[in-house]
């Protein structure tokens, strides 16, 4: 096919079969394919924020899958579809179901308990789900939306700005997006909660 695809830091590599699934053969550069990304994602936020949703709805692998699918699947034949191949980051690939299936609990109880912020509860459940890696590609954006659906939706708060910067390519944002995450890892939510918001 000939998409040859440079990765910065953070980003997981595909692997040829993912990307013999482009569905826009006349893509030929990493610029090109983060262009019709940007437009698929812009409609699925659009879908996703001008829908009545709750936390029950939001919470299951229909919607994650359906979301991650409305993001990618004018680009990629495998959005919405949990990854088949093992990746740089992420759990084994046959240990999705059940993980995300756990998050999804552990987010509904945390929400019903006040266990943490509304911020936090967010942000806890975009780590976790990232973590897990559920598809070949696109996990951070997906997360990031995800967290802003948790914030908007079931806590009918202001989306988080993310840096107000783009976190696709090499840069300071992404640099102290990632470097926040790392945090997070360690089990320190601090920065990335200062970073979502600034």
């Amino acid at each position: 096919m000939g998409l040859d695809l440079v990765y910065i830091n953070g980003q997981t590599p595909l692997d040829e079969d993912e990307k013999e699934a482009l569905l826009i053969p006349t893509i030929a550069s990493r610029e090109e394919l983060d262009e019709f990304e940007q437009h698929n994602i812009e409609e699925a936020m659009q879908w996703v924020l001008s829908r009545p949703l709750t936390a029950k709805t939001i919470l299951t692998e229909k919607f994650i899958c359906n979301l991650h699918q409305r993001m990618y699947g004018d680009v990629w034949a495998w959005a919405g579809k949990f990854r088949k191949t093992g990746k740089n980051l992420g759990i084994d690939k046959w240990q999705i179901p059940t993980a995300l299936k756990i998050l999804c609990d552990d987010t509904y109880y945390w929400i019903q308990n006040k266990t943490f912020t509304a911020d936090e509860t967010a942000l806890r459940f975009k780590h976790r789900i990232v973590s897990i890696h559920c598809f070949a590609n696109g996990n951070g954006r997906h997360s990031r939306l995800m967290a802003d659906v948790i914030i908007g939706k079931v806590y009918k708060m202001p989306l988080f700005s993310w840096g107000t910067d783009d976190l696709v390519h090499e840069g300071k944002a992404r640099s102290n997006y990632l470097q926040a995450v790392r945090a997070a890892d360690k089990g320190d939510f601090e920065q990335l909660l200062r970073f979502a918001r600034s």
